[in-house]
């Protein structure tokens, strides 16, 4: 037993601490040493899990770059006896930023053990360590008690208090608030509107929940609850005796609306100045907002009785309403048809109480015709054409007045709606027209029929006035007669080349070729050609296609016997060629085995 104490004397460089004491014997020199090594700090974080989870999070003293570069050991050394501190450092000149959390204000001078203590650690392992200086957290509420109770909607402390008191808060901004101090709220002590009382035991302070949607929130109604609405509309945070109501007070919360010049006019104008709260604007409650009189001087004298409202408004007494109600036929000039319709202000552009001459209409309205009418420099009156019912996009003059005129209708003339012919760049004239018919149609024959059957471009040479398509032209006086068919044909037929909707691509008259292949097919082509030419009339005459002119016996092969009774398409026969149907006229073979 001797020689074993010695043995272990010699091995052992002294007694391990309190704390490490569970550590004692040479079998338990590697849970801390590696052989012929110094200690291990890998070992010592294996044991020391809480020093471990701060360096994996980056986080206290231990963590700082000047810190965990070092052994262990150099700050913890062992084997100095029982009673050896593990832990000790001048805490008077400790550099408390190496943990991360820097001292400021009031902490600078707080002993260490005030911060350090069980109460504050929320570890329940680290809590049972005696005198230990880890666990500690850096929010305030950690260690110092809330003493707003979790009322308030942020726990960061410091966004309102500093560190070198609680009292005042110095941080604290109330603009930053859902409440804003202006006027006279910025110089009054916080606690008359943040009452100090008690909750749960404790002192409190209320800072939340503070109602400030009006000022009677806070503040007793010096009108008895008169006047509704909020305080702001007339008054301010400078002083309740600043009068700021004007455009701001909603005097819709009263029996009378304000509009028009109403909502312009200083207050006291209607109402009487007072200093007295419970009074003042009481004066008018009982005024109808429609009874005028009540407030202004009757200008009328009663004329049109007492009700202002039904001609006027609060815009102006010169802004009138419409005076739609009226009745018109008790004054010198009852309305009829479309005066109905016209706003008064349209006659009465003065006053409605200024006589209006009415003698005629053209005391009102302009001669649209500008004297297109006058005779011996005398307009008739408007009525000698125009009515009030239908007013003057009507006219009263007829048809049989028309035609006592220098151009009697007649044909199309009578069906055709009067603007066509007197509206001229939107406006109506009656004067000067022209009776021609190319004084207001186009003349589309222009330069294309010699003047010898169009003499002075007069379309009455071959028109009507009952159509256009009906032509009353003597052909017999060209040198191409109309005759058989041609003279059902219509005119546009041989005279115009129309597009598919009708329109006119091209005409001809003068330069019209009289050959039969210049208007119709020559389905013969050359076969019947002399000298070159085809003449049709050789065969055909202008009552049909039928060759009535033509004799077989003028032919090399003239018919008699059974021949004359043959029809024609038994020796002249139909073929295709080139998709289209051809006659075979000339056989130029009449030996008999040729056919038969």
């Amino acid at each position: 037993m001797l020689v074993s104490v010695v043995s272990y004397g010699q091995l052992s460089p002294g007694d391990l601490s309190q704390v490490h004491t569970d550590l004692e014997g040479m079998s338990n020199c590697t849970l801390c040493h590696e052989l012929g090594e110094k200690v291990s700090n890998k070992k010592c974080l294996d044991c020391h899990d809480e020093i471990q989870s701060l360096l994996d999070k980056n986080s206290g003293y231990h963590a700082n770059s000047k810190i965990v570069k070092k052994d262990c050991f150099e700050c913890h050394s062992d084997h100095h006896g029982l009673k050896f501190d593990m832990i000790r450092f001048d805490e008077d000149n400790f550099n408390h930023d190496l943990t991360g959390y820097e001292l400021e204000g009031n902490h600078q001078v707080v002993d260490c053990r005030k911060c350090h203590e069980p109460d504050n650690i929320q570890s329940r392992d680290i809590k049972k360590r005696k005198n230990t200086f880890l666990g500690l957290d850096k929010k305030c509420l950690s260690c110092h008690d809330d003493y707003h109770q979790e009322t308030l909607s942020s726990n960061e402390c410091i966004s309102c208090h500093d560190m070198e008191a609680f009292k005042p808060a110095t941080n604290f901004d109330h603009n930053d608030t859902d409440y804003r101090l202006i006027g006279k709220h910025e110089s009054i002590d916080c606690k008359e509107c943040h009452d100090i009382t008690s909750k749960n035991g404790k002192e409190f302070q209320e800072f939340g929940n503070i109602s400030f949607n009006d000022c009677k929130s806070c503040h007793d109604d010096a009108h008895n609850n008169q006047i509704q609405g909020e305080c702001k509309q007339c008054h301010t945070e400078e002083s309740f005796s600043l009068f700021k109501g004007k455009g701001r007070f909603n005097h819709n919360t009263t029996d009378f609306t304000l509009k028009g010049s109403h909502k312009e006019i200083d207050c006291f104008t209607c109402h009487d100045k007072t200093s007295n709260p419970t009074t003042v604007f009481q004066d008018r409650i009982k005024v109808d907002e429609n009874s005028c009189i009540a407030c202004h001087t009757d200008e009328h004298e009663g004329k049109y009785g007492n009700s202002c409202v039904k001609c006027h408004n609060e815009g102006s007494f010169m802004a009138l309403n419409s005076m739609d109600f009226f009745d018109h036929s008790i004054a010198d000039y009852p309305l009829e048809g479309m005066h109905l319709k016209v706003d008064c202000k349209e006659c009465h552009t003065v006053r409605f109480s200024k006589a209006i001459d009415f003698s005629a209409c053209n005391s009102c309205h302009e001669d649209y015709h500008n004297d297109e009418f006058s005779e011996n420099g005398v307009s008739p009156d408007c009525i000698t054409c125009h009515s009030l019912e239908n007013g003057f996009d009507y006219s009263l003059y007829t048809f049989e007045q028309h035609q006592t005129t220098m151009f009697p209708l007649d044909g199309a003339h009578v069906a055709t709606p009067c603007y066509e012919c007197h509206v001229s760049e939107e406006k109506w004239t009656f004067k000067n027209l022209g009776s021609e018919c190319v004084d207001c149609h186009v003349d589309i024959h222009q330069d294309y029929i010699s003047p010898e059957y169009y003499p002075d471009d007069t379309c009455a040479s071959c028109h009507i006035n009952d159509a256009w398509s009906i032509v009353d032209f003597d052909h017999n006086h060209t040198k191409w007669p109309l005759e058989g068919k041609h003279i059902d044909v219509d005119c546009r037929a041989c005279h115009f080349e129309l597009s598919e909707n009708n329109t006119i691509l091209t005409q001809s008259f003068n330069t019209l070729n009289s050959e039969c292949v210049s208007c119709h097919e020559n389905i013969h082509e050359d076969l019947f050609a002399v000298n070159g030419e085809t003449d049709c009339k050789r065969c055909h005459i202008t009552k049909s296609w039928f060759p009535e002119k033509f004799d077989h016996n003028n032919t090399s092969f003239p018919l008699d016997g059974k021949h004359l009774e043959v029809a024609c398409n038994e020796c002249h026969t139909v073929s295709i060629v080139d998709g289209k149907s051809k006659i075979k006229y000339k056989i130029g073979k009449f030996e008999c085995i040729d056919c038969h």
